[in-house]
C-alpha cells in the first residue's frame, strides 16, 4: 500500500482566488444569493453542490480549510468548527443520545474531561475514564450500551501513546466508533491510516501555529460529515459552532509551512529532552528511549516528522515549577501561558490550569504531579543557546 505522505497532500491543494489571486478569496457574507427560488430550496435540502444558503452551514473559505485538513488526515471529508471543544462535543453528541455510554482514556484534555463527566451526565450519557495503554482494561470497560472508544494520539498532559491499532481492533470487534484527538501530533501521527473513524483538533495549536486564532476540526467519512452538517439531526448545523470565513482563510495559509514547523518543533524538543535527561531532571518524551511508550510511538509515526514539540520536566513542587516558569519568562525563553504549537515555546503547570478541572485525587492516581510542568517547544534557531538558559534557571532555583 502506498505511503500516505500528509504534507505532500496538502502541498498538492492549488486554489485561485476570485482574480487569480494565488490564496483562495474570503467569502465575507453570512447570507448568499439565489437566482431562483427551486435553487434556494434546493440547496436547502443538501440537493445541490457549490451553492450556499447561509454561513453557518458552510461558505467557501471553511470548504477550503476542511478539504486541506481531510488531505492531511487522510479522510473522505472535514467539517471546521469554532474551537476544538466545539469539534468534541458535536461529535460526541451525534454519535451518542440518552442512555449510551463512552470509554475515554482518563489523561486527557481537562475540558473535555470536564465536559464528560459533569455534563454529559446531563444528558444520560456515562464515560469510563480508563488507562487506556491497557487494552484489557480498556475492553473490560466495554458494555451493551457503550457507543464511542475516545482518546488522544498522544495525551495531554502526560504524553501517554495510545495504541491506536489495537484500539481500532477493539472498536471494530465491538462494533463501536473510535474517535481520537491528534491535536499534539498533526503530520507526526495520521490516525486514519491505523483504523480510527475519526480524528479530531483543536487547530489553535500546532496547525495554526501562530496562537491568534482558536478552531477545530472534525476529519471523518463523508457521510459522517453529512450527519454532522444535516439542517434537522447535525450537531455541527443545530450547535453553531461556526469558524467564521476569515479565520479559516487564516488558518489555511499557515498550513503551508506546517512541515517545516512540525520538524523544528520535534528537532528543538528531542535535543532539550535528551540534554535535561543527561543532566537528571525528569524528562518525559516520546522520543526518548526511557519513555515506557517510545516503542508504540515509532510504529505510529511518520518519521520525518519527528516525536512532537511537546515534552514535561517535574520540578519537584508547585512552588519550584512556578518560579521556574517565572525565571524562564523573565530570560525571555518563552511564557507562562497556556495553549500550544506557538513559535515561542509555552509552558504551565497542567495541575493548577489546564487539567485543573480533574479532581485531585485523580490527577494523583494518574500520575499527574504538581510540580509537572508541560512545555510546547518553540521554533527557537539555536536550541543550544535554548538548553543553556534553561539550565541556568535550573541551577539558579537548585533544580539541577
Amino acid at each position: 500500500m502506498k505511503k500516505h505522505k500528509p504534507a505532500d497532500k496538502i502541498q498538492d491543494l492549488q486554489y485561485f482566488g476570485e482574480f487569480g489571486g494565488v490564496n483562495p478569496s474570503i467569502s465575507d457574507s453570512s447570507t448568499y444569493t439565489f437566482l431562483s427560488a427551486k435553487t434556494m430550496f434546493d440547496t436547502f435540502e443538501g440537493n445541490t453542490d457549490g451553492c450556499y444558503l447561509y454561513s453557518r452551514h458552510s461558505s467557501p473559505s471553511n470548504l477550503y480549510l476542511g478539504e486541506a485538513l481531510a488531505a492531511m488526515e487522510n479522510t473522505e471529508a472535514a467539517n471546521v468548527t469554532a474551537s476544538g471543544m466545539g469539534a468534541i462535543t458535536s461529535v460526541v453528541l451525534q454519535l451518542c443520545q440518552s442512555g449510551d455510554e463512552i470509554v475515554s482514556s482518563r489523561t486527557i484534555y481537562g475540558g473535555t474531561y470536564a465536559f464528560m463527566k459533569n455534563f454529559l451526565p446531563k444528558l444520560n450519557i456515562q464515560t469510563s475514564f480508563v488507562d487506556i495503554t491497557n487494552l484489557e482494561r480498556v475492553e473490560n470497560a466495554i458494555t451493551e450500551n457503550t457507543k464511542v472508544i475516545y482518546c488522544e494520539s498522544l495525551s495531554n498532559p502526560l504524553l501517554e501513546v495510545s495504541d491506536l491499532e489495537g484500539l481500532s481492533e477493539l472498536a471494530k470487534k465491538h462494533n463501536l466508533k473510535l474517535v481520537v484527538d491528534n491535536t499534539f501530533s498533526p503530520l507526526v501521527i495520521s490516525p486514519k491510516n491505523f483504523g480510527v473513524d475519526v480524528v479530531i483538533h483543536s487547530l489553535t495549536k500546532f496547525i495554526n501555529g501562530s496562537s491568534d486564532t482558536v478552531g477545530g476540526v472534525i476529519c471523518g467519512t463523508q457521510d459522517f460529515i453529512n450527519e454532522l452538517r444535516d439542517v434537522n439531526t447535525g450537531a455541527c448545523m443545530l450547535l453553531g459552532p461556526t469558524m467564521d470565513s476569515l479565520r479559516a482563510s487564516s488558518i489555511l495559509k499557515n498550513m503551508r509551512t506546517l512541515h517545516l514547523r512540525m520538524k523544528q518543533h520535534s528537532h528543538n524538543a528531542m535535543y532539550l529532552a535528551e540534554a535535561f535527561e543527561k543532566e537528571g531532571v525528569k524528562v518525559v518524551y516520546p522520543g526518548l528511549a526511557s519513555h515506557p511508550n517510545h516503542e508504540l510511538f515509532k510504529k505510529l509515526y511518520n518519521e520525518e516528522y519527528g516525536f512532537g514539540g511537546m515534552l514535561t520536566i517535574d520540578a519537584g513542587s508547585l512552588e519550584k515549577a512556578n518560579e521556574l516558569m517565572e525565571m524562564m519568562q523573565g530570560e525571555n525563553l518563552g511564557y507562562l501561558a497556556v495553549s500550544l504549537g506557538f513559535y515561542k515555546t509555552l509552558f504551565s503547570a497542567p495541575g493548577t490550569s489546564t487539567s485543573s478541572e480533574i479532581p485531585e485525587d485523580e490527577r494523583k492516581e494518574m500520575g499527574l504531579s504538581d510540580g509537572l510542568i508541560r512545555i510546547s517547544i518553540g521554533l527557537d534557531n539555536d536550541v543550544e543557546r535554548t538548553y543553556q538558559k534553561m539550565k541556568d534557571c535550573m541551577m539558579k532555583l537548585g533544580i539541577l
